[in-house]
């Protein structure tokens, strides 16, 4: 609550606050108390007192640390959901109204600290704007490819590597968008060659689609080259940033992204429920009248949320009150650097322990992001995947099947609230039931 137990900042909270009953109350929520004390009783009274009215919630009192209390649940090494802190879960223990004046508050602050990520000179943050869609980071995805195309004389131009590029070409099909896939092999890089052949013969109104960190099999995408080769042609270049966005630095403005995605539910470390457009405003004011759903017209939501800071139909509210506390996090954790650094040594812990341990990776190191690792399974008719998962889930670690189309894979993710400690952990986990399984 105040700061994490035995630290200086921990002393310190107790001294200022004068009171040892309360303040014990607040280190046990700290632990994992019931957040209902906050809000009850004589540490309500104390609190009344000290500040004139109760917080309204534990997420708003949590917000001056970085905290690594977390639930009893199993720890997720999977690319989302992921494993979030306890006060990002104790955030969801408030109802407000979607019309509520500080619920609209919270709206309007995370879309402005979205932009400040995406857009790192504050001189261009003005260009830009983030729109908040209910629903999966799919749903996003799928939302900007049926808006940011005109009815006639378009071309949506996909290149893939795996499956979440692909996925994007299988909308376009759905949507009945003319698009052309440029499809690069699994695990080696997107190809700028035959996009540039293929943008000079395209017409006007061509977007370029890439997904930078293709999590099905962990690889990340070189966006400058990419972004060179549309910006030259001046062409719209979407970028699906659903698994690097808050982990990798991706300036929108520097490399000229009309759109990206990103969910809440990834790197930021929130929880499941919407996901969001960063736009270039005159990018998304150009597509009016090409939006080919009501429910995934973004510029009418945009313009429902410039206009009264209200979704057009009901917004998932306890969600974005976690995500609200889970960016505070972000912040007070040290941002992209500190939260980088933080995965990119989860990821350097698993794969030497893995590779101690005999595993084989799929991607050629030069290709592997630091957000998931593909892995082939072990040569040994003793091994069976199902099994294996199961083991691992009793000792309270979540991993996740392979998604490569022509080589058995699973996958372990180190993102969410998980630190080295834990992926330490991890993999005396997987040398055990490697050892009972005998493979």
């Amino acid at each position: 609550f105040l700061a994490w137990p035995g630290t200086e900042k921990h002393r310190a909270s107790r001294d200022s606050f004068g009171s040892m009953s309360l303040f014990r109350q607040a280190s046990a929520l700290s632990k994992g108390g019931l957040v209902t004390r906050l809000i009850r009783g004589t540490m309500a009274r104390e609190l009344r007192g000290a500040y004139g009215r109760v917080v309204p919630s534990a997420a708003r009192a949590a917000v001056s640390y970085f905290p690594t209390e977390r639930s009893d649940d199993p720890l997720l090494l999977t690319p989302g959901p992921l494993t979030s802190s306890l006060p990002t879960k104790q955030a969801m223990l408030r109802d407000v109204g979607s019309r509520d004046k500080s619920f609209i508050s919270v709206v309007r602050d995370v879309r402005d600290r979205l932009v400040e990520i995406a857009v790192p000179d504050d001189g261009k943050r003005h260009e830009y704007t983030a729109v908040l869609l209910q629903g999966s980071g799919t749903f996003s995805v799928e939302a900007t490819l049926s808006c940011a195309l005109p009815h006639e004389d378009a071309l949506a131009i996909i290149l893939t590597n795996g499956s979440y590029g692909t996925r994007m070409a299988s909308m376009c099909k759905a949507l009945r968008i003319p698009h052309r896939e440029i499809a690069a092999p699994e695990g080696e890089q997107l190809d700028t060659d035959a996009l540039r052949s293929a943008l000079a013969e395209s017409p006007k109104n061509t977007v370029v689609a890439m997904v930078h960190c293709e999590t099905s099999t962990g690889m990340v995408n070189d966006i400058s080259r990419v972004s060179q080769v549309v910006n030259d042609a001046g062409a719209t270049f979407v970028v699906d940033a659903m698994s690097s966005f808050g982990a990798y630095d991706i300036d929108m403005s520097g490399l000229g992204i009309d759109f990206m995605i990103s969910s809440a539910n990834k790197c930021l470390e929130g929880v499941p429920g919407f996901a969001f457009v960063l736009a270039r405003t005159s990018a998304l004011e150009a597509t009016r009248g090409n939006a080919r759903s009501l429910s995934f017209d973004l510029l009418a939501q945009y313009e429902g949320l410039e206009a009264s800071g209200q979704f057009r139909f009901t917004p998932p509210t306890h969600t974005i009150l976690a995500f609200d506390q889970a960016l505070r996090e972000f912040q007070a954790e040290g941002g992209i650097g500190a939260r980088q650094e933080r995965y990119a040594k989860n990821n350097e812990i698993v794969r030497a322990g893995m590779k101690e341990l005999g595993f084989d990776e799929f991607l050629d190191p030069t290709h592997q992001s630091h957000i998931i690792t593909s892995y082939a399974y072990p040569k040994s008719d003793k091994f069976d995947f199902v099994e294996f998962y199961d083991k691992l889930a009793e000792r309270n670690f979540v991993i996740y099947p392979g998604k490569v189309t022509n080589s058995p894979t699973f996958r372990i993710g180190n993102i969410g609230r998980l630190f080295p400690q834990d992926m330490e952990k991890a993999l005396d986990a997987v040398r055990e039931v490697k050892e009972e399984m005998g493979f």
